[in-house]
C-alpha cells in the first residue's frame, strides 16, 4: 500500500516509521532542511532525538511527490499536524484521495471538530480519525500500542486496519467519530487538571491534594467528557475505550504528556507563556480548553473542570484555589 503522511512531528514520524516496514510510505516535511537532515541520518532530531528511522522510510518536502504518492485507490493519506492545520491541509488534498487525520482537539474561533471541519471542506469524500491512548516515542520504539480508527466509511477503516495493525500496533474499528473525536479533544483539558493536582501534591502543605484527588478528577472528567459527548451526538459506551478512558489515563498520568507538564508547571507557579516557551511543543489543551467549554455551555452542559482550567489558563485564579472551587461544588447524585 502507498502511504503518505502529512506531518513530521513526533506522531506523523512514529506511524510512518511504523508502517514503513510493510508499506511504500513517504513522509512529508514542511521544512526542507529537516527533510534532508532526516534522510541523512535517519533520526528526527527535533521531534524522536535518539531513534533510529527505518531505512525504508522516504522523507520528502516535496509536496506534489507527497499528493501524488497518496493519490489512488488502493493509497492512503495521513494527516499528522495540529489541529490548527487540519482544515488547511484538508482542503489541500485533492478530493480523490483518501484522508485520516491524527489531530485531536477543538478549532479554535469555529469550535469545530476534524469531522465537522471535513465535511465542511470535503463533503461526501472517504474519511476517518486515528485516535486513542499513544505516546508517539512509544510507537517509534516498536512497543505495543492499541488505537481506534473512526468513521463511517467501513472500506477505509478495513484499509487502515490492514496499513498499521500488527504485532506492535493494534487497530480496533468504531462508526462513532463524534465520540472518539470528543474523547481525544477533552483528555487534553483534563490533563492539565491532573498535572495542577499531581503538582501541588509534590508541592506539600497541610492542604495538599494526594492520590484520592487525583481519582475522582479523571472520574468525574470523564463523566464530564461523557455528558459533552452525548450532547455532540455520541454514544456513551465509546467513552469507556481507548480513545475516551484509556486516552484520558494515559495523558492525564503519563510521564511523557505535553498536557499533564503543562499542569505541574502552572502548579509550580509558572507562567503559561514561560511552561510553552520550555515545552517547544504544542499542549494541544491549551487551545482547546476555552471551545470546550464556549460548546458545552451552547448546548447547556455543565464541563466545571474544564472551566476552572479556562480561569488558571487565563490567569483568573491560582492553581491551589481552582482545587477548592472545584471541591467546594454543591453535592448532588453521582449520575447527576
Amino acid at each position: 500500500m502507498r502511504i503518505v503522511v502529512i506531518g513530521a512531528g513526533a506522531w506523523g514520524t512514529a506511524l510512518a516509521a511504523a508502517a514503513s516496514a510493510r508499506h511504500d510510505v513517504v513522509l512529508w516535511a514542511r521544512d526542507a532542511a529537516q527533510a534532508a537532515a532526516m534522510r541523512a541520518a535517519h533520526v528526527n532530531e527535533r521531534y524522536l532525538p535518539g531513534v533510529a528511522l527505518p531505512a525504508t522510510l522516504s522523507v520528502s518536502a516535496d509536496w506534489a511527490h507527497a499528493l501524488r504518492h497518496g493519490s489512488g485507490a488502493e493509497a492512503l493519506t495521513v494527516v499528522a499536524t495540529p489541529m490548527s492545520e487540519l482544515r488547511r491541509l484538508l482542503a489541500a488534498v485533492p478530493a480523490g484521495h483518501s484522508v485520516v487525520w491524527l489531530s485531536k482537539g477543538f478549532e479554535q474561533g469555529t469550535g469545530a471538530l476534524g469531522h465537522e471541519i471535513a465535511r465542511q471542506v470535503r463533503p461526501g469524500a472517504p474519511c476517518a480519525v486515528l485516535s486513542g491512548p499513544s505516546f508517539a516515542l512509544e510507537v517509534a520504539r516498536g512497543q505495543a500500542t492499541a488505537l481506534v480508527a473512526a468513521g463511517e466509511d467501513e472500506g477505509l477503516l478495513q484499509r487502515l486496519v490492514q496499513a498499521l495493525h500488527g504485532d506492535a500496533l493494534r487497530i480496533y474499528t468504531s462508526s462513532d467519530i463524534v465520540g472518539v473525536e470528543v474523547g481525544g479533544a477533552v483528555k487534553n483539558v483534563l490533563a492539565i487538571a491532573t498535572g495542577i493536582v499531581d503538582g501541588l501534591a509534590a508541592a506539600g502543605g497541610p492542604y495538599a491534594p494526594g492520590l484520592n484527588a487525583r481519582a475522582a478528577l479523571i472520574t468525574r472528567g470523564l463523566a464530564e467528557m461523557t455528558r459533552l459527548g452525548l450532547a455532540l451526538g455520541a454514544r456513551a459506551e465509546t467513552f469507556m475505550g481507548l480513545s475516551g478512558l484509556g486516552d484520558l489515563v494515559l495523558t492525564a498520568t503519563g510521564a511523557m504528556s505535553r498536557n499533564r507538564q503543562v499542569g505541574l508547571r502552572l502548579a509550580a507557579g509558572l507562567a503559561l507563556g514561560d511552561v510553552l516557551a520550555e515545552l517547544g511543543h504544542v499542549a494541544e489543551g491549551v487551545y482547546s480548553a476555552a471551545t470546550v467549554v464556549a460548546r458545552a455551555r451552547r448546548l447547556g452542559v455543565e464541563v466545571p473542570i474544564s472551566e476552572t482550567v479556562v480561569d488558571v489558563l487565563e490567569d483568573r485564579i491560582a492553581p491551589a484555589d481552582a482545587i477548592r472551587r472545584l471541591m467546594s461544588r454543591q453535592a448532588r447524585a453521582e449520575g447527576a
